[in-house]
């Protein structure tokens, strides 16, 4: 039984079948005989029309490879070049697939005008994308997918998009999508409510109904302006391309005896499972009042120097080195990232990081006045983000670029910054947790979002949760 394309266009489809009743394989078919026809736009929550590429001109678009903007600006292009797409979303969790989806359905929808050319709209498991009920997908992302879906098979056919549904369960799509749809196509089903429903669409009675349930894979009953104005058996064709379930039958079994088979499922069993590294601790910190940071701060400010030490300064010492010969700066410097290599520093309260500084500095003998609490957090920050590892014209221009960063932030900025000019698009989230001084996730992305807005950094996630952070200003270094 031919579809008429044309007819199509216009009056929209909805595919019900049950697991194994062939509803992929007829989307397929009649993605493939219309392949020349029209564009194409499929959704693939499960990967399963990829392979439509290797024998059409069909475009796959892996969702978790891009960021919500930019699988809104694909869509637009799409729409524009009049591209046939596959979006691929099988490698994102479920609330992913729904919303990116959502974002690109709604991208299609908004186009301008002047791109409003035909296309098939090909949407597999739409009880996903249009649920019945909540679930418990977040309020957002179900009001989000829900108008991008009723857009697509309400108003979609006057800015040339015509909506193809399949879904296992008509019981698990919204009422006012499967509503919209002129044409059916019914697999076979077995629970009573999808057999009921499906009748009803078909307007067949209930003894009729019963045919449904007799359907044999690949057999569908047809009703529409599209395949016909009574319903009529239809027997879906042999595909030129496949799935990647394509095939699955049965298969012998190895033949291995129980006692190696036992040794194959638990060889090495626990280096396997074996986690990555803990992340440290932050230590428990007792609350303080600002009085006591106060007295903290002032006890921490080092004492001024006396006169018998000035002039012991002066002359050659082996306990304290000439000025002129500047060993100062290099021991500070030292003690700097002495102290920034201890376990657990950052985690410490500045107040307490700087009279251990200060402490360390007098058992070597090493003149510190100089550096007050404000230089300290600075030069700390630097000790710790390890910028000393890079070459000295990049430090003084890392040092220039880090100017006007808070010193709130500036070690993880440090750090992201390195880990640029060392190549990497993004530091280890577990160091860039541990140079924050910080082991919360959540404290962590909010400062990513806050040196964003303060346009030090620009951070590009897409939808498998995969971070790339650019730092501002820093191509002008990596290029010296």
């Amino acid at each position: 039984m031919p579809i008429d394309i044309e007819e199509l266009l216009g009056t929209r489809l909805l595919v019900q079948g049950n697991s194994g009743s062939g509803k992929s394989h007829l989307l397929r078919r009649l993605l493939e005989q219309s392949a020349g026809l029209v564009q194409q736009v499929v959704i693939d929550p499960e990967g399963d029309f990829a392979s439509l590429a290797d024998k059409f001109d069909h475009i796959v678009i892996d969702g978790a490879a891009h960021t919500a903007g930019e699988i809104e600006a694909l869509a637009r292009r799409v729409r524009q070049h009049r591209a046939s797409v596959v979006l691929a979303l099988e490698e994102l969790e479920v609330e992913q697939q729904i919303r990116c989806a959502a974002l690109f359905l709604t991208a299609l929808f908004d186009a301008p005008r002047e791109h409003w050319f035909p296309a098939l709209v090909v949407v597999d498991e739409a009880q996903m994308f249009a649920p019945a009920a909540a679930g418990e997908m977040a309020e957002d992302t179900r009001r989000l997918t829900l108008s991008a879906m009723t857009n697509l098979m309400c108003r979609g056919r006057k800015r040339g998009l015509a909506g193809v549904v399949a879904t296992q369960r008509l019981a698990k799509l919204a009422k006012n999508v499967a509503a919209e749809a002129s044409n059916f196509l019914m697999g076979r089903t077995f629970l009573d409510i999808d057999m009921q429903r499906a009748a009803d669409l078909l307007g067949m009675d209930r003894r009729q109904a019963e045919r449904i349930r007799d359907l044999q894979r690949g057999q569908f009953l047809g009703l529409g302006p599209a395949i016909s104005r009574r319903p009529v058996a239809v027997h879906v064709g042999a595909a030129q391309t496949g799935g990647k379930n394509a095939g699955a039958g049965l298969m012998p079994l190895p033949e291995t005896g129980g006692d190696e088979m036992e040794a194959l499922l638990h060889v090495e069993l626990a280096r396997e499972v074996q986690g990555p590294a803990p992340r440290h601790v932050a230590p428990k910190r007792n609350s303080a009042t600002d009085l006591e940071q106060a007295i903290l701060h002032r006890a921490s400010q080092p004492p001024p120097p006396r006169e018998d030490e000035v002039k012991d300064t002066a002359a050659p010492s082996t306990a304290r080195p000439a000025p002129d010969q500047e060993p100062g700066e290099m021991s500070v410097g030292q003690i700097m990232d002495e102290l920034a290599r201890q376990d657990g520093a950052t985690f410490r309260t500045p107040g307490i990081l700087f009279r251990e500084f200060l402490t360390s500095c007098r058992q070597h003998g090493v003149v510190s006045a100089h550096i007050d609490m404000i230089e300290f957090r600075r030069r700390f920050a630097f000790a710790v983000a390890g910028v000393d590892q890079l070459s000295s014209a990049a430090r003084e221009s890392l040092e220039a670029l880090a100017q006007e960063v808070d010193e709130d932030v500036l070690a993880p900025y440090l750090a992201i910054a390195v880990a640029a000019l060392h190549g990497c698009t993004k530091p280890d989230d577990d160091e860039l947790a541990r140079v924050y001084g910080s082991s919360s996730p959540g404290r962590v992305r909010r400062l990513l979002d806050h040196l964003e807005r303060s346009n030090l950094i620009a951070v590009r996630e897409d939808f498998a949760g995969e971070r790339t952070i650019s730092v501002l200003g820093l191509e002008s270094i990596a290029s010296d």
